[in-house]
């Protein structure tokens, strides 16, 4: 790990989607708080449990060629004096394949410490897809 401080929670999480971008393994470590109990779900993947697991399963995920870019939106962020709970869509794209991917949903969760904020959970999902469109009715409905 490092001594890197993150004076916020926004910050941590900033720093994540850099690393995760730039597939920098010792920077996406940095952003993890150096405890046994932290978490860690990708899409469609098992629960991985401790920096172990954790740091394996960043690796393996770096070691790919592709390069990627993240947009962070609909950001809802909950905070309290010691922890930070943010709900985000992660939107991916690929370098050099312009087909558009499926937004992911991700929680992260983040707790202050002596050394700044730093993240103890990351848990991604593949978004639900759009839900379609209720059939049109003939008449109106009237509400009394």
């Amino acid at each position: 790990m490092t001594g890197k401080i993150f004076p916020t929670a926004q910050d941590a999480e900033a720093a994540f989607y850099e690393a995760l971008e730039r597939a920098d393994l010792e920077a996406m470590m940095a952003v993890w708080a150096e405890d046994e109990e932290i978490l860690c779900v990708h899409p469609t993947g098992p629960r991985l449990t401790g920096p172990d697991q954790v740091r394996s399963s960043w690796a393996k995920m770096f070691s790919g060629a592709q390069r990627v870019r993240v947009n962070v939106t609909q950001q809802v962020a909950i905070s309290a004096m010691m922890i930070a709970v943010h709900s985000v869509h992660e939107n991916f794209s690929v370098e050099g394949d312009p087909r558009p991917r499926a937004p992911i949903v991700a929680t992260n969760i983040y707790i202050r410490t002596a050394a700044g904020w730093r993240m103890i959970v990351h848990h991604a999902s593949p978004a639900p897809g759009q839900a379609e469109a209720a059939p049109r009715e003939a008449r109106p409905k009237t509400l009394h």
